[in-house]
């Protein structure tokens, strides 16, 4: 059963098919989240399955520790960016790995916490930082860099058509220090169509620029590879078609694994319908050859 909380787990069923957790074994959910995901992970690997939960944003971690209570020490909790997997792995005496969990997908409770600025929602500072300990806010990029190097992110990491006229209002509408007004600015510059927000793509774009989200998966990719046991697998949710092609690439090219989902498994129209968020998801799956 899944843990009490307000996030809902992307592809939850489909993660515990592909992984097939098994009481021997050990796990690791490498964006922890809520706990969800590692709550049904360490339900199917009962009773003496094990989890290693990573996650970079301390907020998440304290959820995450409470819903996950009752599992006591088969689950492992660890204050990390995914950049470190395979050395909090080899330290928590999970290397090697029976599974991996990567889902790169923002949570509804981040999305719900005003203060961060994730959502264009709401009017709390323009933060978006997944972690504390991350230099660079959002309203940093936003008030700092020039026209071409603004519309340059917005359209590399939002996939932003308009990201040249978003540029131009925002260098016109500066300081920007809040979500709400720098969506307002982008409602202005390029108007509202349709049910998608016109500010979303560039959040999503700021979101990975401040994370360093792209430069993060590319570097777990190998250490997921390498901290595997074989015929351990691996399953990836992605929300993001370059995090998808680095994910599809990286797999097919890899030596070590086998491609388990020939095309990526998508949410079913239920589950779209109970969780609007989930409609852009694609979960990958491979095995360690072994």
């Amino acid at each position: 059963m899944q843990a009490n909380r307000a996030h809902v787990s992307v592809l939850f069923q489909k993660v515990i098919e592909y992984l097939a957790p098994h009481p021997s074994g050990r796990y690791i959910d490498a964006t922890l989240g809520a706990g969800g995901h590692a709550a049904g992970i360490l339900d199917a690997s009962a009773p003496t399955g094990r989890l290693l939960g990573l996650d970079a944003d301390p907020a998440a971690l304290v959820i995450a520790a409470a819903n996950l209570s009752d599992y006591g020490n088969r689950a492992t909790l660890v204050h990390s960016n995914f950049e470190r997997l395979r050395e909090v792995a080899a330290a928590n005496d999970f290397f090697p790995a029976d599974g991996i969990l990567v889902d790169l997908g923002l949570s509804s409770m981040q999305l719900a916490d005003a203060a961060r600025g994730f959502s264009f929602l709401s009017d709390g500072a323009l933060d978006m930082r997944f972690s504390p300990d991350t230099e660079t806010t959002a309203a940093d990029l936003i008030n700092s860099l020039d026209e071409k190097e603004l519309a340059d992110l917005i359209f590399e990491y939002g996939e932003e058509h308009a990201s040249r006229r978003i540029a131009r209002a925002i260098l016109q509408g500066r300081p920007i220090t809040t979500a709400a007004q720098l969506a307002n600015v982008i409602e202005r510059a390029v108007g509202r169509h349709g049910r998608l927000h016109p500010a979303t793509r560039t959040f999503q774009a700021l979101r990975i620029a401040v994370n360093r989200e792209i430069e993060a998966l590319q570097s777990v990719l190998p250490q997921i590879a390498e901290t595997l046991a074989p015929r351990g697998r691996v399953a990836v949710i992605s929300f993001h078609s370059l995090e998808d092609r680095l994910v599809k690439n990286f797999v097919r090219e890899s030596e070590n694994l086998h491609v388990l989902t020939k095309h990526p498994a998508r949410p079913t129209h239920e589950e779209v319908v109970a969780n609007p968020r989930s409609r852009s998801a694609k979960l990958r799956v491979a095995e360690k050859i072994g």
